[in-house]
């Protein structure tokens, strides 16, 4: 699956409003963060508490560009959490976070502005 991070790109296919309920979008919070030296494409392993309804999950993020490891940890981020876990490498990303390209095509996070109880869904 190749996704389009051109800005300038036109709107996907229209889909109904039930479709988009399929995806379950969640706020967590970054537990942990360490190198995935590992990884085809430079990326760090995730450790997220999604609160008590989903619990803590792990996810394989390409945020290397933007982000310094020992920033990550109690921030905020969005993450879709019902697809099937994802083996990447050794590693075995339960959820998938959510980003925007920046300018140069690094990743930036998609989190809210202000904190939200973890476990809240997008909506």
């Amino acid at each position: 699956m190749h996704l389009d991070h051109d800005p300038s790109s036109p709107a996907g296919e229209a889909i109904g409003f039930d479709d988009f309920l399929k995806v379950d979008i969640r706020v967590g919070t970054i537990l942990s963060a360490e190198a995935y030296p590992e990884a085809r494409k430079p990326a760090y392993k995730l450790l997220i508490d999604f609160g008590p309804g989903i619990g803590q999950k792990k996810s394989s993020a390409q945020i290397t560009e933007n982000y310094a490891l020992g920033d990550l940890p109690g921030r905020q981020v969005a993450a879709v959490v019902n697809f099937p876990p994802r083996q990447i490498g050794k590693f075995l990303s339960e959820v998938l976070t959510l980003g925007f390209a920046d300018e140069a095509g690094a990743v930036m996070l998609f989190a809210p502005d202000k904190a939200v109880p973890n476990g809240s869904r997008l909506f």
